[in-house]
C-alpha cells in the first residue's frame, strides 16, 4: 500500500510538472525587432538584399519566419509578414515559445549617426 500510494504522488508532481511548465510561457507579450526571412534560407537572407530570394521561396512553400538575437521566431500573420519582407522590422504579439501570434509589424526606425 506504500508503494502505491509513493507511485501515485509521484506520478501526480510528474503530470503537475508536465502541464505546468508549457502554461507559464504561454501567453508572454513580445516585441521583437529583427528582419523577416523564410524557412528555406533562414538568416543568411536577413537583410534587405535577400528580399527576392525570400519572396521565391514563399511562393516555393517556406514560411516566413523572424530572425530577432539569432533565433528565428515562426510568425502566425503570413500575409502580413510577406508585405513587410527586405526591411527591418518590430513586431508585438504573444509569444508562445517559438511562434508570435502577430499583433502588429511595423517598419523599425533606423539609428541616427
Amino acid at each position: 500500500m506504500k508503494r502505491f500510494l509513493t507511485f501515485g504522488m509521484m506520478a501526480a508532481l510528474v503530470l503537475l510538472a508536465t502541464t505546468a511548465a508549457p502554461a507559464a510561457d504561454a501567453g508572454k507579450t513580445a516585441t521583437l525587432k529583427g528582419w523577416i526571412t523564410d524557412s528555406f534560407c533562414g538568416a543568411k537572407n536577413a537583410n534587405s538584399e535577400g528580399a527576392g530570394c525570400i519572396k521565391d521561396c514563399y511562393n516555393r512553400g517556406a514560411k516566413l519566419e523572424l530572425i530577432a538575437d539569432g533565433k528565428a521566431y515562426q510568425l502566425s500573420n503570413q500575409k502580413l509578414a510577406f508585405e513587410n519582407v527586405g526591411r527591418e522590422v518590430v513586431i508585438t504579439g504573444t509569444l508562445d515559445k517559438d511562434t508570435i501570434q502577430v499583433e502588429t509589424i511595423v517598419p523599425a526606425k533606423k539609428d541616427k549617426v
